[in-house]
């Protein structure tokens, strides 16, 4: 009884300690996404409107607002 106390302590623990550094380690975005992100986004301001199709002006218009999104969110972080 004692050893099955003693793995299933072990298995939490290894558990908890594989959810931890997948959490830490998953979210930062890469290098290559934000240069693809930041040529969208030149792309975006020299498109002209009338040429462009909806689908890419629905693309550019929400690029947009998530950038405002990620810089209103960023002065808050300093603070803290």
């Amino acid at each position: 009884m004692k050893k099955l106390l003693s793995v299933l302590i072990a298995a939490s623990f290894a558990t908890v300690s594989a959810a931890s550094f997948a959490m830490s380690h998953g979210g930062a975005p890469k290098d290559a996404d934000m240069k693809k992100m930041e040529e969208k986004m030149e792309a975006c301001k020299k498109m002209d409107a009338k040429t462009v199709d909806d689908k890419m002006k629905a693309e550019c218009k929400k690029m947009m607002d998530d950038k405002k999104m990620m810089d209103e969110k960023k002065p808050d972080a300093m603070k803290k």
